[in-house]
């Protein structure tokens, strides 16, 4: 017999090394451990489980080829030795190379030794302290368990009005759930001012306000709630400062935190997450981490981050069963590339968002663009809109974010973004970023290149831009020092010329240079239209013929009108 590995966590990352190890080291004793009953499943997919587009808990435990992935898969398909469920890791022994164990079954305890110890502990579900929280009816996503029970209600017809806490990527894929199939009442509240905070920028943000609202999901932000109310022990409404929402269900999704407790009863290097080196070794160099649990590095700030995601898990657990067979293997870090769908959408970033590139000591800037995601006359083709995060110093790439239709379109643009951002590109590195074309696919240019385009123009002076809530605030209050020009189709401008006199003035794009008599000098010039493209080739113009305060607002009406803006 070989060395004894014992792994603790039998979800994503633990039995990705432990299968690992098993193959390349068929002699190793291998034990598998979990505290619950039902493992090695697909949590991102538990939403598409509620919502019911997976109708089967166990499609989440299946395989490709449909074996579910139980005790019996484990032991006889993987070779693992010993798949020890129910049963729970107390403690650590560092000195005897023991873990002490808890059958919660039988009550039994006793130890099990290793050579090498992985932990895979995952993550909990943070709940706020709000009063209320321990109500029946009131839920956070900690496992498949919780997921049965939410589906079963929503079966029964026990669940009519739904409040979800939190408007993070779990957030709205459960609004999506309880409002898409099931018709449920559906109400989001965020603590923070936008959706999906810190993850994508207000511009993108609004859009995807602006789309659950029109699936019928009311998002409250800047909510502040100040408890969870109930009658015989069951939820009724959850009451925020300016108003309460009727809920025959809650759901947290407020975030994970790391599993650590083990870690640091043992004495391990623990921070916000279990301390690791690039090759997943914790500070014990005979014990092993990886998943949820463990913190790593953000290769564009450099810092230590914890990232909660499947696919991190799962790549990490490859990475410690090579170490653990000897095969030296480096996890060098992460972009933090996400994506998810929202009803009719595709929302995607990779590396930093303006907020925290700015927090993060980046002199940050940031640039729109929105154009179709396939040759503009190939049948269907709709838009995506991108925004491309930039150091204004060095041009150096920190981050992209994209929403467009539910196509692959999204998804292709964050992993072209995200599979160079670990080598420090710059705005000019994506503008020579060569790109495969065809009309069904891409547009000659991609939406990639015109971003990097546009900003590249913001760095050079090219283009001056205007952010959209000021340009709004002027024309809403009149300022008379401002005139809006726009550069589109008569028909288009003809509502806005007569709805604003004097203030909205009609130049068509070809036209300009030929009509810039029309135009005032003495007042800032805001150029309009659909996707900022003619406004930005009118601005050229005037400012080649002496005017000096020239603006276009980023991305054009397009932009507006997904926000549910109206002129």
């Amino acid at each position: 017999m070989g060395k004894r590995i014992v792994v603790i966590g039998a979800v994503a990352c633990g039995p990705k090394s432990a299968c690992r190890a098993k193959r390349l080291m068929p002699e190793a004793e291998v034990t598998l451990i979990d505290k619950d009953d039902l493992i090695s499943y697909g949590g991102c997919g538990i939403p598409y489980y509620i919502s019911g587009d997976i109708p089967d808990e166990n499609q989440l435990r299946e395989t490709s080829f449909h074996m579910v992935r139980d005790e019996y898969f484990f032991h006889h398909a993987k070779g693992i030795d010993h798949v020890l469920t129910r049963t729970l890791a107390t403690e650590i022994d560092r000195e005897r190379k023991v873990v002490k164990v808890k059958h919660l079954d039988s009550g039994e305890e006793n130890e099990i030794p290793y050579d090498n110890l992985v932990l895979a502990t995952g993550s909990t579900p943070f709940v706020p302290p709000i009063p209320g929280r321990d109500l029946e009816g009131v839920f956070a996503i900690s496992n498949l368990h919780k997921a049965i029970e939410i589906k079963q209600r929503l079966a029964r017809g026990e669940i009519e009005r739904a409040v979800i806490i939190g408007a993070g990527p779990i957030g709205l894929e459960m609004a999506e759930a309880f409002a898409d199939l099931w018709g449920i009442e559906t109400t989001v509240l965020e603590y923070f001012d936008q959706v999906l905070p810190r993850l994508i920028d207000p511009p993108l943000a609004r859009m995807v306000e602006h789309h659950l609202r029109e699936k019928g999901v009311k998002v409250v932000v800047n909510a502040r709630i100040k408890e969870i109310r109930g009658k015989d022990g069951r939820v009724t409404e959850v009451v925020e400062e300016r108003g309460s929402y009727p809920a025959d269900i809650v759901v947290f999704a407020t975030g994970v935190r790391p599993n650590t407790e083990l870690a640091r009863k043992a004495g391990l290097l623990v921070d916000r997450g279990i301390v690791v080196n690039d090759r997943l070794q914790t500070s014990d160099p005979n014990i092993y981490a990886g998943g949820d649990c463990i913190e790593t590095t953000h290769l564009v700030t450099g810092k230590r981050v914890v990232l909660p995601l499947g696919s991190l898990a799962n790549r990490q657990g490859r990475v410690i069963g090579d170490n653990l067979a000897g095969r030296p293997t480096r996890f060098p870090g992460v972009v933090g590339a996400f994506i998810m769908k929202c009803f009719d959408l595709a929302i995607g970033a990779c590396g930093l968002s303006l907020s925290v590139a700015r927090a993060e000591g980046f002199d940050a800037f940031y640039a729109l663009n929105n154009q179709t995601e396939r040759a503009h006359y190939y049948p269907e083709a709709e838009f995506i809109f991108v925004e491309l995060v930039a150091d204004r110093r060095i041009r150096r790439v920190l981050g992209f974010q994209a929403v467009g239709p539910k196509t692959d379109g999204t998804l292709a643009r964050i992993h072209a973004i995200s599979s160079i951002l670990p080598h420090r590109p710059t705005v000019e590195d994506l503008i020579s970023l060569e790109l495969a074309y065809a009309p069904p696919f891409n547009s000659a240019l991609d939406p990639i290149h015109d971003v990097a385009h546009t900003a590249e123009n913001i760095l050079t002076g090219l283009l001056v831009q205007i952010d959209w809530e000021e340009a709004l605030r002027r024309l809403r209050e009149g300022d008379p020092n401002t005139v809006f020009v726009d550069t589109r189709h008569p028909r288009e401008a003809e509502p806005l010329v007569k709805k604003y006199p004097g203030r909205w003035i009609h130049v068509e794009y070809d036209k300009v240079r030929g009509e810039m008599d029309k135009i005032p000098r003495d007042k800032d010039v805001i150029l309009i239209c659909n996707s900022s493209r003619r406004a930005y080739e009118a601005q050229r113009w005037l400012m080649a013929a002496g005017y000096e305060r020239t603006f276009v607002p980023p991305g054009g009406l397009n932009f507006l009108r997904r926000w549910g803006v109206e002129l």
